[in-house]
């Protein structure tokens, strides 16, 4: 059932903005014969706020089921208390979309957000968060931070090369609130996922769009030019101009979880090249596959090749794991490091028991008698 008909029974419908151990805050839509009572008692008591935010509890069945409630949820809610905020989620809407990492459900785009000094701009970084965002299949919108720090010059050469790369970044200073504005009318009336390394002025974006915002904003690590991570949590917070907002924790290597067959799509001067194009292999990899329309003189094919080293490396993995009798194990070797080492074929080195021993030797006994 849509939200539409849920709407059409008269059944209270809202949206998760954020999950506190086993409690859902969820705010009602604005629409409805009921709500309208509720603003009438809005007008009323000042203090309760519109639209009504509740704290909300999920049904029984629902776990029984295990039917998970996300932020982002489109939810029916039931046996609402006023007085109390409290409520009870008693059903969750068919999700439009599902992100895993972060696990939030209905997101329309994804904000990338970098900064093009303090930290200085990572080309190899930014490929690899613009693939993993690429991965989602949501839109992507590249902000560019701190802007004031660069000259008019050095915007124009970092726009040109990432044109290059199939994006027109957008060129924001939070600080002096350049272009912040061009920045929330994207945004507006969307479910927008913001993400980027930590320290590039995520937390200081959302609270200049934001104005009742107060996020805790960190500094550049001055030894590493690293942000330190000031998000814990994932959150939906309400635009003025309409539309949610998502903040998510910065984290500075996504990690490379596509299937390597997929990769090249997610480079938009890929596929570009094979729009027009094809490979005369279809399980082509475009490394050095003869014929191959991708391979060439592209700036981030280098980028590609690493990518697909790793992916496969994480592929070859899952299926060691899943097999028992894999040859191979991942070994940690310490400060972060892993690599693959050969396993002990099962049971050849495993100490035989004493009580096995002993057997062993009755058997030994009666074949001689």
């Amino acid at each position: 059932m849509t939200g539409e008909n849920f709407a059409a029974t008269g059944q209270l419908l809202g949206t998760v903005l954020a999950v506190q151990a086993n409690f859902y805050r969820v705010q009602l839509d604005q629409e409805g014969g009921e709500m309208r009572e509720i603003r009438e008692m809005g007008e009323q008591d000042p203090h309760l706020p519109y639209p009504p935010l509740l704290l909300c509890t999920r049904r029984t069945r629902l776990k029984k089921i295990g039917q998970q409630v996300m932020v982002g949820d489109r939810v029916v809610v039931e046996e609402p208390d006023w007085t109390g905020g409290r409520g009870a989620i008693a059903d969750v809407l068919p999700r439009q979309s599902e992100l895993d990492r972060p696990a939030i459900a209905n997101v329309n785009q994804i904000l990338l957000v970098f900064a093009v000094a303090d930290p200085p701009l990572e080309p190899y970084q930014l490929s690899r968060f613009l693939i993993k965002a690429e991965s989602t299949g949501l839109d992507v919108l590249l902000c560019l931070n701190k802007s004031d720090l660069i000259s008019q010059q050095s915007q124009q050469q970092v726009s040109d090369r990432l044109l290059g790369w199939g994006y027109q970044p957008i060129f924001i200073s939070v600080k002096d609130g350049i272009n912040t504005d061009q920045a929330a009318r994207y945004l507006s009336n969307k479910i927008t996922v913001i993400a980027g390394p930590s320290g590039v002025g995520k937390s200081s974006l959302i609270n200049a769009l934001i104005d009742s915002l107060q996020l805790r904003v960190g500094e550049v690590s001055g030894k590493l030019a690293r942000g330190r991570h000031t998000t814990r949590h994932i959150e939906l917070f309400e635009l003025p101009s309409g539309g949610l907002l998502a903040d998510t924790p910065g984290f500075n290597q996504p990690d490379m979880d596509c299937i390597p067959e997929e990769l090249i799509h997610y480079f938009p001067e890929a596929r570009k090249r094979l729009a027009v194009a094809s490979c005369r292999f279809s399980d082509c990899l475009h490394r050095d596959e003869p014929e191959c329309a991708v391979r060439g003189d592209w700036e981030r094919y280098e980028h590609y090749l690493e990518f697909l080293d790793a992916a496969i490396a994480r592929q070859t993995q899952l299926h060691q794991q899943a097999d028992p009798e894999s040859t191979m194990k991942l070994k940690s070797k310490g400060k972060g490091q892993s690599q693959y080492e050969p396993k002990l074929e099962s049971k050849k080195y495993r100490r035989i028991s004493r009580k096995t021993q002993l057997q062993d030797l009755q058997e030994l006994y009666r074949d001689e008698e």
